[in-house]
């Protein structure tokens, strides 16, 4: 694992609501506005991006934690922004919080946790598991 980043690194990524985004259970849309789920996904994605960095090549980052203070709605077609900040290493664990905006409105704020393994070693404790 390279050590490029320190607390207080940050990065923004942004990311358009789509039609898929939205909340649906069952392929029926219950609310018009991103769903907590999709916003998950796509801060997730927001944070690995460091992952991709530091990572060795016989390394991977594999998700620990993820919390989300959904507060506000994004409708379809906004573009969430998603700031997301370097909090902490703890061992081989990257510890990130983020804010997500559109605009200057707040959606969601929280952290994401990922762990960094050999390839090899999150192998063998998937293959482990009963199937």
């Amino acid at each position: 694992m390279k050590s490029i980043f320190k607390p207080g690194d940050s990065r923004k990524l942004e990311i358009k609501v789509s039609r898929d985004d939205l909340a649906k259970f069952n392929g029926i849309v219950v609310h018009e506005v991103c769903s907590t789920f999709a916003l998950a996904r796509n801060i997730e994605w927001a944070t690995r991006q460091y992952v991709l960095e530091i990572t060795d090549d016989d390394e991977e980052g594999i998700g620990t934690s993820i919390s989300i203070d959904h507060v506000g709605p994004a409708f379809e077609g906004e573009v969430l922004e998603i700031e997301s900040e370097v909090k902490d290493f703890n061992g081989h664990e990257l510890i990130c919080a983020y804010q997500v905006k559109v605009k200057n409105r707040i959606i969601a704020t929280g952290t994401t946790g990922q762990k960094i393994l050999k390839k090899e070693r999150i192998e063998k404790i998937f293959s482990s598991l009963p199937g």
